[in-house]
């Protein structure tokens, strides 16, 4: 038993554990510790009801984090979380193995077994360049799917690469390629940008002997592989048919799977594209931001010196890159307010770039060990304080992101969602418009069952009869069942929507909502960063609801908390805004001293705002 236990220690690659480990480590470090903006609450909702998330639904990253769910501690959210923390250290593994793969036959140092631990620890930097870049880091302390694809491309590029090794020895293994297709197929599960590596992935076995192509049998199995893993797109409709809490699309039939998947929901306008606008869309890949302007040059050396002994390769990785630049940047041709999102599709991408990274630290620890002559008495000095040069580019980077990607007192979308819906009356319908205003919502309600009583209606969506459906006791009997909604824009579904609710309970509308839509033909009174809509009748606006600002948490408000996401930030300056919005209402109304407060309220959360603010008082001459 201890012979084994001993063999089994020796067969474990301390630097590959290292890979995982000390990623993961600051991952939890830094782990928002609830549910925070953009997909989050949705995402949380989809898992909680291993249901369907927006388009393309995200099977494979619902199904991996569920388990992650049964830890017994933290909340829900936390704990999925977690599942993306560890999702990303393995991603990390994956930058390790390829980069010591890649490494395995140079010599560094006439010693074989110096040279063997001596490349480990560059594919170490390597992994751990990657681990602490901006976006990985960001991507890995709250629940996103990215993590998870950027692992399988890693694999499956690793499989291809142990293909090619043993088809040149004359010991065909096919079964490489097989399992690389059944990843492939699989990670379209975890999320679409999987179709743009397939090029580079086709690349890597065509470009070793194009004949392959003309092995009708073996293509036909590696595309069986393929659906195999594709197969797990089942799991939307299947759990569809049990209508669970969120069931985006509703793809039970065909017809509803194809108009989900192919994402036929979002919009189609594509806008006018400047040079500027070019230049944003192509600044989304950006390395010198996430690996820093060494980790470029870096990264440069690598593929210029290893060009012809692993031309493949990287062929294979800029075809990678031409295919996303062609499809994000070209066929997308993002808004400019939206480009944020497509930087989040290049993380597989990344992996790749800190792999080559990892080739270019080779390089430049290869050329130091080659100036230093053999007698020179300390030869071993020098390359002690070489390798603490490589480590110094994951350090930096570390030391330069850590702030900005700690999330670990982040409860500023819980209590945005908690203080919205702890104030409304009783069976209330509340509208929403942006999904950062929604989905934490969702996730109190549903996941944590704040507020059932609360009809959270999306508005973007009112126009699909799925959603309606959604609704039973809201929408069954609704007027909107006798519209054709393909017809109607979403805000003029939501006046009829709202006209029909006021005959019967309270109506509220969220902040993104005041100020996204008219709404003219009603009455609104502020109730914090809410709404309240009624009839028309005289004054367009009533004093505001001052109660409700004294049952509010406001947690990281004033300035204590470090991150800042758009969507946070955002949330934060609605916070502010609403206080000055109170505090000019009340002003108008003659209360000073209450309207003086709020817009110092609104000074505090938001010192933006400071001009705002003593415009506001100027105009009532109280500068």
């Amino acid at each position: 038993m201890s012979r084994r236990l001993s063999d089994i220690q020796h067969r474990i690659d301390p630097f590959a554990v290292a890979s995982v480990v000390i990623p993961l480590f600051f991952y939890l470090l830094t782990l928002a510790p609830s549910v925070t903006f953009f997909d989050s609450g949705e995402f949380l909702t989809a898992i909680y009801s291993l249901g369907s998330a927006h388009s393309p639904g995200y099977p494979l990253f619902i199904n991996y984090a569920r388990p992650f769910t049964y830890l017994p501690f933290g909340n829900f959210a936390f704990r999925v979380n977690i599942a993306t923390a560890v999702s990303a250290a393995v991603a990390c593994y994956g930058v390790y193995l390829l980069a010591y793969h890649l490494l395995q036959n140079e010599e560094l140092t006439s010693d074989e077994a110096t040279s063997r631990h001596l490349k480990k620890i560059i594919a170490l930097g390597a992994a751990l360049t990657f681990a602490f870049s901006a976006r990985l880091w960001l991507q890995s302390n709250h629940d996103k799917p990215y993590p998870l694809i950027s692992f399988l491309a890693a694999m499956i590029f690793y499989l291809l690469l142990l293909w090619r090794d043993h088809y040149r020895l004359g010991d065909e293994r096919p079964f490489y390629i097989y399992l690389g297709t059944f990843l492939c197929g699989l990670g379209f599960g975890a999320h679409q940008t999987m179709v743009l590596l397939v090029p580079s992935f086709a690349f890597l076995i065509i470009s070793l002997d194009w004949r392959i192509i003309g092995r009708v049998k073996e293509i036909i199995l590696a595309v069986t592989f393929a659906l195999l893993g594709f197969s797990v797109h089942l799991h939307l409709p299947v759990r569809a048919v049990r209508e669970p809490l969120l069931n985006w699309g509703d793809p039970k039939t065909l017809t509803q799977f194809l108009w989900h998947f192919l994402r036929k929901g979002y919009p189609t306008d594509k806008p006018d594209r400047d040079l500027k606008l070019l230049l944003a869309q192509l600044n989304a890949f950006n390395i010198p931001f996430e690996f820093t302007a060494v980790g470029m040059v870096l990264l440069l050396v690598g593929l210029f010196f290893f060009f012809r002994k692993r031309r493949d390769e990287i062929l294979a990785y800029l075809l990678g890159l031409l295919v996303f630049m062609l499809v994000i940047v070209g066929y997308f041709n993002t808004l400019p307010d939206l480009i944020f999102l497509t930087e989040e599709f290049f993380t597989p991408l990344y992996l790749l770039s800190a792999v080559f990274v990892g080739l270019g630290m080779f390089i430049v620890v290869k050329t130091f060990f080659e100036a230093i002559p053999n007698d020179y008495p300390h030869r071993l000095s020098v390359r002690f304080a070489t390798m603490l040069l490589i480590a110094a580019l994951p350090v930096t980077i570390c030391a330069r992101n850590y702030v900005e990607n700690d999330q670990h007192e982040n409860y500023i979308a819980y209590d945005y969602a908690s203080n919205s819906l702890r104030t409304l009356p009783q069976g209330t319908a509340l509208f929403t418009w942006g999904d950062s205003g929604a989905f934490p919502l969702w996730y109190l309600q549903g996941v944590e069952k704040m507020r059932e009583d609360v009809d959270l209606l999306h508005s973007p969506h009112l126009v699909f009869t799925w959603y309606l459906d959604s609704f039973p006791r809201v929408f069954r009997y609704s007027r909107l069942r006798n519209v054709p909604l393909e017809n109607y824009a979403p805000e003029d579904v939501l006046r009829m929507a709202i006209d029909e609710q006021l005959e019967r309970r309270p109506v509220y509308i969220d902040f993104s909502t005041r100020y996204s839509i008219g709404l003219s033909n009603y009455t609104l009174q502020q109730a914090g960063i809410c709404y309240r809509l009624g009839r028309l009748s005289g004054a367009l606006f009533l004093p505001p609801d001052q109660s409700v600002w004294r049952l509010y948490a406001q947690r990281g408000l004033s300035g204590d908390m470090f991150f800042r996401d758009l969507d946070t930030g955002k949330a934060i300056l609605i916070y502010a805004t609403s206080h000055m919005e109170a505090g000019d209402m009340l002003l108008r109304l003659g209360r000073i001293a209450e309207g003086i407060g709020e817009l110092r309220w609104a000074e505090q959360i938001s010192p933006e705002l400071q001009g705002q603010v003593a415009g506001i008082l100027n105009g009532y001459n109280l500068q």
